[in-house]
């Protein structure tokens, strides 16, 4: 009962401010649902073993050491991921010393971290347009307020202001609601980006050791 009369009230403060405030509160909540639906994305495709899946830099490696640079490209074309993307970018460039292929591979390496940090971007724009969502509400909210002192030329009793006021501390916090988790999960990806990608080109350098000590002229090729 007293659930039910809260929510009530609740929905009251919000129509109260007419289409103006259903829109914000609706704008608020359609963030809210877009941040949820970003961070349960990130937590499933930002992960170690999904940019750098077990077994392929050993199965590039190991190749690599028999001399089958075809096959260590197959081996990452089994396998998609930010480490196969690196891998195949560098082997490209096998012809061209290991200079040309460490310097594919940073340059890879760069473009599939920008890539991720670009991803995660929209949580922190969610952050950031929340809390400003919120203040057009406080503001909208306390323009209702004067207005009902204004209109009875400064006789409002306080429970006539009451709405008005009401609208601007629920879209406030409604802002801040939205803000403070999407901030929180914006900045937990970001060091999950940089942990992972720090992780990913160690296992690039792993797997591409043997073309190097092949390219360097420290081994001789097979076949």
């Amino acid at each position: 009962m007293i659930l039910a009369q809260d929510a009530a009230g609740f929905f009251d403060i919000v129509f109260s401010g007419g289409w103006v405030g259903v829109a914000i509160v609706s704008l608020l909540a359609a963030l809210s649902i877009a941040a949820l639906a970003l961070a349960v994305e990130h937590a499933l495709s930002i992960r170690q073993s999904v940019l750098a899946p077990p077994g392929l830099a050993d199965g590039v490696a190991t190749r690599l050491t028999q001399g089958q640079l075809l096959g260590a490209a197959q081996a990452c074309d089994l396998q998609p991921s930010v480490l196969a993307t690196s891998l195949k970018a560098a082997l490209a460039e096998a012809d061209g010393g290991w200079g040309e292929v460490e310097k594919a591979l940073e340059d890879t390496l760069s473009d599939q971290s920008a890539r991720l940090f670009r991803k995660i971007e929209y949580l922190s724009v969610i952050a950031n347009i929340a809390p400003m969502i919120g203040l057009l509400g406080t503001v909208v909210g306390m323009i209702f307020a004067f207005q009902e002192v204004a209109s009875t030329q400064g006789a409002a009793r306080a429970s006539e202001l009451a709405s008005g006021i009401y609208q601007a501390l629920v879209t406030t916090v409604g802002g801040l609601v939205v803000a403070i988790p999407a901030l929180a999960a914006f900045a937990l990806f970001r060091n999950r980006v940089d942990g992972c990608v720090s992780y990913t080109a160690l296992e690039a350098q792993r797997a591409l050791r043997p073309l190097k000590l092949m390219l360097t002229g420290r081994v001789k090729a097979s076949g």
